[in-house]
């Protein structure tokens, strides 16, 4: 392991995430193929020093210094290799809007740990790098597959160890994802929620997870339809969402097998045959406009590789 000279660079390329996908509250999420760029570069000076500089109108807002997330993200690693911090400066390009449910907090936190394990000759293997981004995040369901890639799903076992399973997802499986230009931020739609919730409501969610899992293993639109029913959060964030559930209806009238909220919201998603995509991609934005809220909604595939880095 050697310090990175000043000036050394490292690409990384992470993918926006889909969490819940319904039923699968805080444990189930997707990779999709929309990603943030971070170029993460040595500078001159101390661990203290972060410098951010953000490509794009959408991240404005957001600041270097030492409570960014990429900069406590490239702590986290130094410290678990037993190193010394270096000043570093990410330049981002941002394709995944912040406050909109498709995981931008996670890839930063990804960018930050695979970013700085890189630049120190990766003295920390993809399991513990996994191990961080969950204790960094709080929950798994977007840092897992952030990193990971594809569909999968995390569970703390008896033994108090993360677990991940990625499960299968069929190639003619797409994703609507209409994204507005309103925000929701994840505490508030957190705070939406029910401390307890029905114990019929949370056997209602294990068995749509099940019929999910299937269907998208399977293809089988009819599976994914009754799979992507959710109790736990939904009921309660749709509220939320400005003219959200009637952006889901006229997903699922103009063919949709599903439609949910993606995250914590706003964004809402569609899964479809791909033959449809476009009409719903059509359907959602003009229901958002006629509520006045402009958004896209691009057509996506699920991003199998993961999070990939090369040297600047």
């Amino acid at each position: 392991m050697a310090q990175p000279r000043i000036g050394q660079k490292v690409i990384v390329d992470v993918p926006s995430t889909t969490a819940n996908l319904g039923p699968g509250f805080d444990c189930l999420g997707a990779a999709l193929d929309l990603n943030n760029r971070f170029s993460i570069q040595r500078i001159e000076g101390d661990g203290g020093r972060f410098e951010l500089i953000m490509e794009g109108e959408e991240g404005n807002h957001l600041r270097g210094g030492p409570e960014n997330l990429v900069y406590r993200a490239a702590q986290r690693v130094w410290k678990a290799a037993g190193l010394e911090p270096v000043g570093l400066e990410a330049r981002v390009k941002l394709a995944v809007p912040p406050a909109r449910g498709l995981g931008s907090s996670a890839t930063a936190i990804v960018a930050g740990l695979v970013g700085a394990n890189a630049l120190m000759d990766s003295p920390l293997a993809k399991e513990k790098l996994l191990e961080l981004a969950i204790d960094i995040e709080g929950h798994p369901d977007n840092v897992v597959p952030s990193l990971l890639g594809g569909l999968c799903i995390t569970a703390k076992a008896a033994s108090e160890r993360w677990r991940v399973i990625r499960c299968e997802w069929m190639d003619n499986i797409k994703a609507v994802v209409a994204i507005p230009s309103i925000r929701l931020s994840t505490s508030e739609a957190r705070r939406a929620m029910p401390r307890v919730v029905p114990i019929g409501d949370a056997i209602t969610n294990l068995g749509a997870l099940t019929l999910l899992l299937q269907g998208l293993r399977t293809g089988n639109g009819d599976l994914i339809s009754d799979g992507m029913n959710d109790r736990l959060h939904e009921p309660y964030r749709w509220r939320l969402i400005k003219g959200g559930l009637e952006v889901r209806k006229a997903a699922l009238e103009a063919g949709a097998w599903g439609c949910v909220i993606s995250g914590a919201g706003p964004s809402v998603l569609a899964l479809c045959d791909e033959n449809v995509g476009p009409q719903i991609s059509q359907a959602m934005i003009k229901t958002w406009e006629n509520v006045g809220v402009s958004c896209r909604a691009p057509l996506l595939n699920i991003q199998t590789q993961g999070s990939q880095w090369h040297e600047g």
